[in-house]
């Protein structure tokens, strides 16, 4: 099913999961950027209450259709016109390869925003091959969990061809997790995997714990190792001997206590009042090299962040085809400066 058929000529994305907290912010920010929309999701009544921008201006009304992963021939009518989909509806182990092959069909970029390492492993691993003979770009994990940290890593590291350790602390003064990130947790169940000794292997039980110094807003944070999808972004195209990812115990606690509420907006953009620092640390031969970024609202950055890359990607700018992490195919200054000042500010340090 389809409405809005009367629509300008404007490049057109998809958004897979859009009724979704996150995918309602990534459709706003396609809005925003003068993309056009195309809002799936299984359920109509779901996009028709998703209460998205300009819907009351005719030429700036976002498309709605209906597709679900059981009916691969509703993804290929769901993404007709489109140039770029992107995934917003976990679990990504049950959407992820439906969609990416959808893409595949259509010829069109692939991006989601899975923190699961299965997931993003696994659409690296299958579809580079495939996406590069396509022409076309698969980037998994392009989120807050995931192609950030590897936008940072890469732009920590510079002209370094290589690490001894880098470790990814990410603080957070709370996580307040939607519905979505709670099942996705329930059956996100498998190994989580880090770089030691440089090679893959499962973390640590029990998980290491330390303390983290985050400076303003968050100071002195106790943290423990809690490895997302970052980890295979960042070994796929980064030679280190140690990547580990360590997240403020506050917001383990939060996401484990099932009476934490839902994110609750703070403004009229709908984002939280949550706050968040990446303090990214790289070392070689006792040299350092330090980026640190802070911001506000994981599941809005994310939104912000995925249609920054692609934008990018719809206009060619990117330097291969194929299943790739961000870091390895776009020009990562780039990126990051045109999330600055707003909603991002970082510094890069090196001792």
């Amino acid at each position: 099913m389809e409405t809005n058929r009367n629509r300008e000529a404007k490049p057109a994305v998809a958004v897979f999961g859009a009724a979704g907290h996150t995918g309602r912010f990534v459709v706003r920010e396609l809005v925003r950027r003068g993309i056009a929309p195309i809002a799936i999701a299984r359920d109509l009544a779901a996009l028709a209450v998703a209460n998205f921008p300009g819907q009351e201006n005719p030429e700036r009304k976002v498309l709605f259709r209906l597709a679900s992963v059981e009916h691969p021939q509703s993804l290929d009518q769901a993404l007709d016109g489109a140039r770029a989909v992107i995934n917003c509806a976990g679990p990504f182990l049950e959407t992820a390869d439906a969609v990416a092959s959808a893409a595949l069909r259509a010829g069109i970029h692939y991006l989601d925003v899975t923190a699961e390492q299965p997931s993003a492993r696994a659409t690296l691993e299958n579809y580079d091959v495939p996406a590069r003979g396509a022409g076309i770009a698969v980037i998994p994990s392009m989120s807050f969990y995931g192609g950030f940290a590897d936008l940072l890593v890469t732009a920590a590291l510079g002209d370094w061809d290589r690490a001894d350790a880098i470790d990814v602390m990410i603080g957070l003064d709370s996580w307040h997790p939607t519905r979505g990130t709670r099942v996705t947790g329930e059956k996100n169940t498998g190994q989580r995997m880090v770089v030691a000794e440089g090679r893959l292997v499962p973390v640590s039980s029990p998980r290491a714990e330390k303390h983290w110094d985050f400076g303003d807003p968050l100071s002195r944070q106790a943290m423990v190792e809690v490895p997302f999808s970052e980890i295979v972004l960042i070994e796929r195209h980064v030679k280190t001997a140690e990547l580990h990812t360590w997240l403020s115990r506050i917001a383990l606690d939060d996401i484990r206590n099932p009476a934490t509420p839902a994110p609750q907006p703070a403004d009229e953009s709908g984002r939280s009042p949550q706050r968040f620092v990446v303090d990214v640390v790289a070392t070689r031969d006792g040299n350092v090299r330090r980026i640190i970024a802070r911001g506000r609202d994981i599941y809005a950055f994310s939104a912000t962040l995925v249609c920054e890359v692609v934008e990018r990607l719809l206009e060619g700018k990117f330097s291969s085809a194929g299943a790739k992490p961000p870091g390895a195919i776009l020009d990562v200054q780039d990126v990051l400066s045109a999330l600055t000042p707003e909603p991002l500010t970082f510094e890069i340090m090196v001792a």
